[in-house]
């Protein structure tokens, strides 16, 4: 089945939104947005990940190191270890795991 939807375009910043917008065996994939200097808590991903900078400029914070990413940067991270992000401005990322 064929479906286009703007769930992405439509989420709002509001503190801190996660909808799951695929799921299937080998993957999912997950949209954030985190409104300007809102945090995602610390949490692990249960697999390996791909965080996708869709909008904004955030902060990821890993094994004592923090990473800056803007607009269309991306980055991988194992699963398993703690982490956690700050907004520096409104900003939308996708998770691929």
């Amino acid at each position: 089945m064929i479906s286009v939807e703007s769930l992405i375009k439509k989420q709002p910043f509001k503190g801190l939104t996660l909808e799951k917008i695929a799921s299937q065996n080998s993957f999912e994939i997950l949209t954030i947005t985190l409104e300007k200097d809102a945090i995602f808590p610390e949490h692990t991903s249960p697999k390996d990940a791909v965080l996708l900078l869709l909008e904004g400029q955030i902060e990821f914070h890993i094994n004592n190191e923090n990473h800056k990413l803007d607009t269309q940067q991306h980055m991988r991270f194992p699963k398993e270890t703690i982490h956690w992000v700050k907004a520096h401005q409104n900003s939308k990322f996708l998770i691929i795991r």
